[in-house]
């Protein structure tokens, strides 16, 4: 008679490549080379060269993923006490400290040489120097230190739409920086709703994020206020006249969600609605920007 033996269970295992490639954190990177294909192509009457676009954004692509990496790896003590980073195969120890920074310096230099060479060296300099920003100034003085992080922070990436009309002219003027302001003051509403509703895992890493220090009724109130400067500088454009009416008209309807969105969370908080409103100032800032790109060449 066979002997019945238990099935031994089988593990779910990524590949190295899915671990690196997560360290790069995609759908971050993905939508900053959206807002600089969007700077692109807001800098200029005509279609940019195929060629800036397709090298600007691997070039801004990789130095933005060398960033996250080192964010990963200097963070990678802080995230091991997260349930929402704990997977990430800096903090497990899957992949070495060695590696990540031999990673992360490759996919940087890589950038630096594509910018530098393909593009403009104003370009790689300025990406450069979001990199510094986000992966030095931000991770390692900031973000331990203050519950202002993510808005002294904030302008490492807000950078992306200024990068991509630098690829385009060799030049930022106000019109670009006015995009860069937009993000700006968009990210403090944007990532204080996620850490409202992943309090407890900030809690557990010791940052001083703004619901850990002051709680949530004043982190509420400073997501509203924001949403309420954030509304008003989305009208600058139109003000300024590089943008219609087109433009306008979506702004304030976007802004208006998103006003409700953050109103209604500060009436009457909840982890669920919290995450509904940070999922939304995603779209929110993704449309926000094709109704410039829309406005820019309809008119």
């Amino acid at each position: 008679m066979p002997i019945l033996q238990k099935p031994i269970p089988l593990l779910l295992t990524s590949s190295k490549a899915a671990q690196y490639w997560a360290l790069t954190k995609p759908r971050v990177t993905q939508l900053a080379v959206f807002c600089a294909v969007i700077g692109m192509f807001l800098a200029t009457d005509t279609l940019p060269s195929w060629k800036i676009v397709v090298w600007g954004c691997l070039g801004i692509w990789l130095l933005a993923a060398a960033a996250f990496a080192m964010n990963c790896l200097i963070e990678r003590k802080v995230d091991a006490r997260m349930r929402r980073t704990a997977w990430r195969a800096s903090a497990s120890g899957e992949i070495s400290t060695l590696a990540i920074c031999i990673f992360s310096l490759a996919l940087g230099l890589s950038g630096m040489i594509i910018l530098y060479q393909l593009v403009n060296p104003l370009t790689a300099w300025m990406t450069f120097a979001t990199f510094v920003g986000y992966a030095v100034i931000y991770t390692i003085f900031l973000k331990p230190h203050t519950p202002q992080n993510i808005v002294i922070g904030g302008l490492s990436g807000a950078m992306p739409p200024a990068l991509g009309w630098a690829a385009v002219t060799g030049d930022v003027p106000a019109q670009a920086w006015i995009l860069v302001l937009i993000i700006f003051v968009w990210t403090p509403p944007h990532f204080w709703t996620l850490a409202l509703y992943r309090f407890e895992d900030y809690q557990k890493s010791g940052l001083p994020m703004l619901p850990v220090t002051h709680g949530q009724k004043l982190t509420l109130q400073h997501i509203f206020l924001y949403s309420i400067l954030l509304v008003a500088t989305t009208i600058i454009p139109f003000a300024m006249k590089t943008n219609g009416w087109i433009y306008l008209m979506s702004a304030l309807i976007l802004g208006g969600s998103f006003l409700w969105h953050t109103y209604k969370l500060m009436l009457n908080y909840s982890d669920k609605y919290a995450r509904k409103t940070f999922r939304f100032s995603i779209v929110y800032l993704a449309l926000l920007f094709m109704s410039l790109l829309i406005d820019h060449w309809v008119l």
